[in-house]
């Protein structure tokens, strides 16, 4: 065991002394040790009751021999941390989730891991920790909020934001929007939706990570603590035949969770996390991957904010295994993985079957023939760029329009409800990409102020920011390279044509190679915004979105 290293021997007597400190009997230390990694915290309500997941997790890890032990990761919610400073928080937690993380796991020498995490930042950085620790480990998500109701309508995180946009237009009166306020989150858990937060979980099922359910038994269901029961369960039968994350997360999974991410239409923000995971494994991810995976994949199911069911309904109609035993019909996944079951995936997903054609379709009868994301490049994104094609409308598939642009996210909302963004424009939104922001926030304010001024089917935004899964229309972020590095967006003006074509695959600017060379000679680097503190060093050693925003140590 590799606790040994803390608990036998003489040498290790001041060790045991600090653990009797803690109240552990010797019994317990000849165990192994098991870390429980908790991301409970008492503001982000997809984790307030992660306290109840976490104490079923020991449970299970004590029933199957094994000594439980806690300790924290922080959460950021991004629907708080949205539209202000602490926006530019909420990504670079990642990174701190997976160093914290490591560096806790390393310290204390435990056997085996329990993650224990909800929300967007969480579940990728403690995956990457998962792939960096290499230890055996297993995930148990704190599971998703159920769907509000307004109205007789199921509505969700997303509803809300643009309702604030209707409310602006003038379309919704202030009770109105205050009823929106008070019904849309009715529980605690992951915003209800294939916002982020599910999406990562439910990609946490496909990578082998966690058990069936772990990314859509709601977070309110006596379901999910035995669920957590059984983790803490499983996770000692890792441990007894050293079975670990990399031998679970291989470049086969990762292609699996792609070609998943697919069908089920998850945020883009996938672009970002399954890149840097897959860093963690020493595969080289490029996200040109995803047009020849979406390709091939058909686009089996519209949640929120696509379409009108929830994360609930895709649990009720079979949850992932359901959408991956439809995708094997079409032999689209690798089904000889190992998984934290100790079985391939071909196993897991025998006899799942669709409960619910309307929620999950059929793979003879999906949505469209292709893919949930697509990669658009051109002289716009060099590098690329993503968008969520499964939550445009048909009508902004291709589209041209003047570029309306902005240097800033408060600059293009207030552009946005003052009404001087008209139907067919385009509105850019730069410098706020991973260096530039720094720390890549979402624009979920102005992506919502289109949809709730109307202008959801007839107004495009690039940025190279990007967007939260509560994002839809034709919402074009990750543009790569960004601004703050001179990337090609830094260098639209006002007017300039910008051409979408999302069926072809392009992001071009209508503007001569002479004129973008002229344009390029002039720019100037903008003076960062954050010279001090961790967004600073973070801002120094960041990568570009296509790369996932992974962290480098600069070159001199």
């Amino acid at each position: 065991m590799r606790s040994d290293t803390v608990t036998k021997g003489t040498q290790q007597a001041p060790h045991r002394s600090l653990m009797n400190a803690l109240g552990l009997t010797k019994e317990e230390m000849e165990r192994p040790l098991v870390g429980i990694v908790s991301s409970y915290n008492e503001i982000v309500p997809g984790h307030m009751n992660l306290d109840k997941v976490v104490e079923a997790v020991k449970m299970g890890v004590a029933m199957a021999g094994g000594t439980p032990i806690v300790f924290p990761a922080i959460a950021v919610c991004d629907g708080i941390a949205m539209g202000h400073i602490g926006m530019k928080y909420s990504l670079v937690t990642r990174d701190l989730i997976a160093d914290s993380t490591e560096a806790m796991a390393m310290a204390h020498q435990f056997d085996a891991l329990v993650m224990v995490p909800n929300c967007d930042k969480n579940v990728p950085g403690l995956l990457m920790a998962a792939a960096r620790i290499n230890i055996p480990t297993i995930f148990v998500s704190g599971g998703p909020m159920l769907a509000g109701h307004v109205k007789g309508e199921k509505r969700s995180l997303s509803s809300m934001f643009e309702a604030v946009g209707a409310y602006a237009a003038g379309t919704i009166t202030e009770d109105e929007l205050h009823e929106f306020e008070c019904k849309v989150c009715p529980t605690c858990g992951s915003c209800s939706g294939m916002y982020t937060a599910n999406s990562m979980n439910c990609l946490t099922e496909v990578l082998g990570m966690g058990l069936k359910g772990n990314g859509t038994i709601p977070a309110v269901y006596s379901e999910r603590i035995r669920l957590a029961k059984h983790a803490g369960m499983q996770v000692m039968e890792l441990w007894r035949k050293n079975i670990r994350p990399r031998d679970i997360m291989t470049k086969e999974a990762i292609l699996n969770a792609l070609t998943v991410d697919m069908a089920l239409g998850c945020s883009t923000n996938s672009m970002l996390h399954l890149p840097a995971i897959a860093h963690e494994i020493g595969m080289d991810f490029e996200i040109d991957f995803a047009n020849g995976i979406s390709e091939k994949t058909p686009n089996l199911c519209h949640l929120a904010p696509a379409g009108p069911t929830y994360i609930e309904d895709l649990n009720e109609a079979g949850g992932v295994y359901a959408v991956m035993n439809e995708l094997d019909k079409k032999g689209l996944l690798y089904t000889d993985c190992l998984t934290v079951t100790g079985k391939t995936v071909k196993e897991n997903i025998a006899g799942c079957v669709n409960k619910n054609p309307e929620v999950i379709r059929p793979i003879d009868h999906p949505y469209s023939e292709t893919g949930g994301l697509a990669v658009l490049k051109g002289n716009l994104a060099p590098d690329g760029s993503v968008v969520k094609r499964s939550a445009v409308v048909e009508e902004m598939m291709v589209h041209e329009g003047p570029a309306r642009v902005f240097d800033c996210e408060d600059d293009a909302i207030k552009a946005i409800k003052g009404g001087e963004i008209h139907p067919g424009d385009v509105v850019v939104i730069r410098y706020v990409g991973p260096k530039g922001g720094p720390g890549m926030p979402e624009m979920l304010n102005p992506t919502s102020a289109i949809a709730g001024m109307g202008l959801g089917s007839s107004v495009a935004l690039i940025t190279d920011g990007r967007f939260s899964g509560a994002s839809r229309g034709a919402s074009i972020g990750h543009v790569s390279p960004e601004a703050a590095v001179g990337g090609p967006i830094a260098l639209v003006e006002e007017g300039d044509i910008i051409k979408i074509d999302i069926p072809g695959l392009k992001l071009e600017l209508d503007v001569s190679e002479e004129e973008l060379e002229r344009r390029r000679k002039a720019w100037q680097p903008k003076e960062p915004e954050v010279k001090t503190g961790y967004l600073a060093r973070y801002a120094a050693m960041v990568t570009s979105g296509n790369r996932g925003a992974i962290l480098e140590i600069p070159k001199n």
